[in-house]
């Protein structure tokens, strides 16, 4: 999952240069939606010699509904209404936050306990992050609007994330993921759906338009899948720990496809992240 976020950064960056950032989004969403929606559908009937599915209730509607409003269609405004008014190094730090507040929601949730040594392994690895992405950070006024809609994205995953795990003991992370996804995307296309119509389409590239479907399938369907699994198995904690690593792979990826350059800041702030990870990881 960390590879595939981590490439998807200098994969979107190629693919924005003719395809417009609002479209480019929408189509992603409507190609990982309706593959959701095929997975569950020839994977509805029970395994050989299984119990059958448990049925969605009126509540489990309820509760995907929930998550599909704040973890996709509310989640993606805001990133990329923030992205589009802040800095690079501002977005990065500010989602950078996400694990440090699952845990701290997960805990209020009374979901899992935050032992004590975790906590410095969370530090530790937030520490890295801001030595990767912190170098030239901008806090002028100028960007306090990105900033806060950037924060508002963080925050938006952190609930979506601890928000998940009570449906996720009830049905799978396909079930969870695909059904909530589903509704978040209909949302958000249907909110742009007026603008969307007045897109050139013509003008974005075959390429452009593979590395679109490329990234729906692999950063969206595959590694949401994997998100939610991580949530039912390790617990919130545990899985968001591991997404300190995403800025990492986002810098090598993109120092070998587009010849952006390692500072010697971020590899410091690399060991302390994988040093954290770690702690986090093995802490008893």
């Amino acid at each position: 999952m960390i590879l595939i976020w981590g490439s998807n950064f200098s994969m979107v960056k190629v693919a924005l240069r003719d395809f417009p950032e609002l479209a480019f989004n929408a189509m992603r969403m409507i190609v990982a939606g309706v593959v959701f929606i095929a997975a569950i559908r020839f994977t509805s009937g029970p395994p050989e010699g299984g119990a059958s599915r448990p049925k969605v209730t009126a509540r489990d509607w309820r509760e995907l509904a929930f998550l599909g409003t704040i973890g996709t269609f509310l989640y993606q405004l805001c990133f990329v209404a923030g992205l589009r008014r802040t800095s690079v190094g501002n977005s990065s730090l500010i989602i950078g936050i996400s694990p440090v507040a699952i845990s701290v929601m997960a805990s209020l949730a009374g979901h899992e306990r935050i032992k004590p040594l975790r906590w410095v392994g969370v530090i530790l690895a937030l520490l890295g992050l801001y030595l990767v992405v912190g170098r030239g950070l901008d806090l002028s006024g100028a960007t306090w609007q990105g900033d806060a809609l950037m924060m508002a994205s963080a925050l938006l995953w952190s609930l979506f994330s601890v928000a998940s795990q009570p449906i996720l003991k009830r049905h799978s992370p396909l079930i969870v993921i695909g059904l909530a996804f589903s509704i978040g995307g209909a949302l958000y296309v249907l909110t742009l759906l007026p603008w969307l119509i007045r897109v050139d389409w013509r003008s974005v590239s075959t390429f452009s338009w593979m590395m679109m479907l490329t990234s729906a399938l692999l950063s969206l369907n595959l590694s949401y899948w994997i998100w939610y699994t991580g949530l039912q198995k390790l617990g919130g904690s545990r899985t968001s720990v591991y997404s300190y690593l995403t800025p990492i792979v986002a810098i090598i990826v993109a120092a070998i496809w587009l010849g952006e350059p390692i500072s010697t800041n971020q590899i410091a702030g690399a060991i302390a992240i994988f040093s954290g990870l770690l702690i986090t990881r093995f802490a008893a």
